[in-house]
């Protein structure tokens, strides 16, 4: 009952955001530069990030030993009982906010609550549920018209992995040598490793990528996984395995799926591996670098902030920078408001430039309510369904910036142009333009109100109109440009349309 109850809310509510944006109506997809082996979906995504662990519990006969009362303060040892019943059970509340992809940390048996060193890579961590579980969230989503990409972890393991206990146990005679890096034997503590691990931690023993019975094994992962019907996969400090083992791995994923999105963990320039043969795109963290910069933490002037991100779209072509994971937040970083220091002001312009911007945005669960928290293990914290501790009026801002995105595929599409930097008043400008139609957006982060001029398209029979945040005003014209005025620390979106 509670269920039903949430998807017909969910449904009344995004039905009126539509119309309220002039959504009802057929759009003709707008062209984006050939790049076939970029999933085209990508691009019109609205990707949510959960950490199984922190989401909700659905079951609690399944919570760990030791399973803390929810709410409590994370810490890098400690478990709150996060599964996918408890997923399964918020999808309509995901469907509510316009969500259309979920990213989801590793859900494959680890003794950790990260669940980044894994034990048993064909199987769903007990306390997360199990192949039934997840064959049952995966079609959920799909009947929500939400997609489902699951994190692949395969340059280290735990300590207690199969091939990495017989080696501890067999030594130099284990079948499983050639998996690890061992530079003499027995296998020492984690404490002291004597074998090559991820950033010299003991407990995340390295993968030999290039071993072909390793490449095998992890072939087999890939193979059972998507057979459940998953559309992608985030794949965990990518730069860190060889360019060959991803060219290989590859293959198998696209001809299971050649549809299927592959999302690489590289924080940098990855122009190396964005050729067409290893992965579509990457998270874009040099996106929030770059945001953060100039938004919220004003380390850099607006005019540094949109240089930073003309280059950065100039490293890659356009197909993977509309399949870019735009992101202002995640699992490894402090969550976006508290980066702020509470301004939510900062926060909902950020935001707006990120649901405007070539990519797909990813919220990280809980920023829709305005959850707080420092680098890990604070940024993990759980799910805050007491509707007492919500900010309700950021979950609408994000709702609206979803229906916003998924208004027109010009959002999505379009090309971008910089229209306007002032950094004397804080104001940023900018296009989205393709097929005729023009987007256009103004943000004013000054403390006073300010008017700008913006040339109107050259494209003859368009007519302008604002769609966020008061849909259906006219946009004002003199002399053959648009006037608006800004109120301070907010922005206004306006589309221009043929009749």
């Amino acid at each position: 009952m509670e269920r039903k109850g949430w998807r017909a809310w969910g449904k009344d509510v995004v039905g009126r955001i539509f119309i309220a944006l002039g959504l009802v109506g057929a759009v003709v997809p707008l062209p984006v530069a050939a790049q076939p082996h970029v999933p085209a979906w990508v691009g019109d995504a609205v990707f949510y990030q959960i950490f199984p662990e922190r989401f909700a519990n659905g079951d609690p006969t399944n919570d760990p030993r030791g399973v803390q009362p929810w709410g409590g303060v994370p810490r890098n040892d400690n478990f709150f009982g996060g599964d996918l019943a408890g997923i399964i059970d918020h999808l309509n509340h995901l469907q509510s906010l316009g969500i259309t992809a979920v990213y989801l940390n590793p859900i494959f048996a680890s003794p950790s609550n990260h669940k980044y060193n894994t034990t048993d890579y064909m199987r769903i961590d007990p306390s997360f549920g199990d192949d039934v579980a997840f064959r049952m969230l995966v079609d959920e989503c799909h009947a929500r018209g939400i997609r489902v990409i699951l994190d692949g972890v395969f340059n280290h393991t735990s300590t207690d992995f199969f091939a990495f206990a017989d080696l501890r146990k067999r030594g130099a005679r284990s079948v499983y040598r050639s998996w690890y890096n061992v530079t003499s034997f027995p296998i020492a503590p984690p404490q002291t490793p004597n074998y090559e691990c991820w950033w010299g931690h003991g407990t995340m023993p390295k993968l030999m990528t290039a071993d072909p019975s390793v490449r095998s094994y992890i072939y087999g992962v890939t193979r059972k996984w998507m057979s459940y019907g998953i559309d992608g996969w985030r794949l965990d400090v990518a730069n860190e395995i060889p360019h060959d083992f991803w060219k290989a791995w590859r293959t198998v994923v696209k001809s299971i799926n050649p549809d299927a999105y592959i999302c690489a963990e590289i924080w940098d320039n990855a122009s190396a591996w964005l050729n067409g043969n290893e992965f579509d795109a990457t998270m874009n963290y040099r996106f929030r670098t770059a945001v953060l910069n100039g938004l919220i933490s004003r380390t850099t002037t607006l005019a540094a902030m949109d240089s930073a991100l003309t280059s950065h779209r100039a490293d890659y072509s356009p197909g993977v920078n509309h399949a870019l994971l735009n992101l202002l937040g995640s699992h490894d970083t402090e969550r976006i408001l508290t980066v702020a220091g509470g301004d939510t002001a900062a926060v909902r312009l950020a935001m707006l430039l990120q649901f405007t911007y070539p990519g797909a945005p990813m919220v990280y669960y809980g920023d829709e309510f305005g959850m707080k928290g420092g680098k890990d293990p604070g940024c993990r914290g759980t799910m805050v369904w007491d509707g007492k501790d919500q900010d309700t009026t950021m979950f609408r801002f994000v709702r609206g910036m979803t229906a916003l995105r998924r208004s027109h595929p010009v959002w999505s599409r379009g090309n971008i142009h910089t229209l306007l930097v002032d950094d004397d008043r804080r104001v940023y400008a900018y296009e989205r333009t393709g097929m005729g139609v023009r987007g256009v957006v103004v943000m004013n982060d000054g403390t006073a109100p300010a008017t700008v001029r913006v040339p109107t398209s050259t494209e003859r029979g368009l007519t302008c109109s604002e769609v966020w945040p008061a849909p259906g005003v006219p946009c004002p014209t003199s002399e053959g440009c648009l006037e608006i005025t800004v109120p301070a620390r907010s922005g206004r979106v306006f589309l221009e349309v043929k009749e």
